[in-house]
């Protein structure tokens, strides 16, 4: 695993106090984007299968949707001060098995880190660079490794 650098750091923290005020929205962006790039995706979510809402106006994706996008782009920022991937270990140790149960592997987070890319890129493009896609992948990359680590330390079924 590579070393975030102060220099990516600013790029994130820059890009996120960006897009904070509007984090609703994208967040949203953000899932839906994931879904077209894997519409099956949406059946490892219990509150989507069977649900007749479109997607764009489900309460319970919106919700999701925020914590999620927050949630990584908090853990991006955090990132360079701390040194490693921190999510508190409640977060962490909730987040792996919730993954594990849905049926999430590799290939799954490789579309999420896509979607993220590409929602930022949307969301900020008159700062957008291929720096800050750099800094952007490299703390996805380190978030995708926490949670994944925990997820095989989870029980085999």
């Amino acid at each position: 695993m590579s070393t975030f650098t102060e220099e990516q750091a600013q790029l994130v923290l820059s890009s996120w106090n960006a897009m904070k005020t509007d984090a609703a929205s994208i967040s949203l962006k953000f899932f839906l984007r994931i879904f077209e790039i894997a519409p099956s995706a949406k059946e490892m979510f219990s509150f989507l299968r069977g649900s007749d809402v479109p997607l764009e106006k489900n309460p319970k994706l919106k919700a999701h949707a925020f914590t999620v996008f927050n949630t990584t782009c908090e853990t991006a920022v955090q990132l360079y001060e701390v040194g490693a991937v921190k999510l508190r270990e409640t977060t962490i140790k909730r987040l792996a098995p919730k993954h594990a149960m849905a049926g999430v592997k590799d290939a799954h987070f490789e579309v999420v880190k896509y979607a993220l890319l590409d929602t930022i890129k949307e969301a900020i493009p008159d700062i957008w660079s291929e720096e800050m896609k750099n800094a952007w992948s490299e703390a996805y990359d380190q978030v995708a490794v926490a949670i994944k680590e925990e997820m095989k330390l989870l029980p085999s079924s």
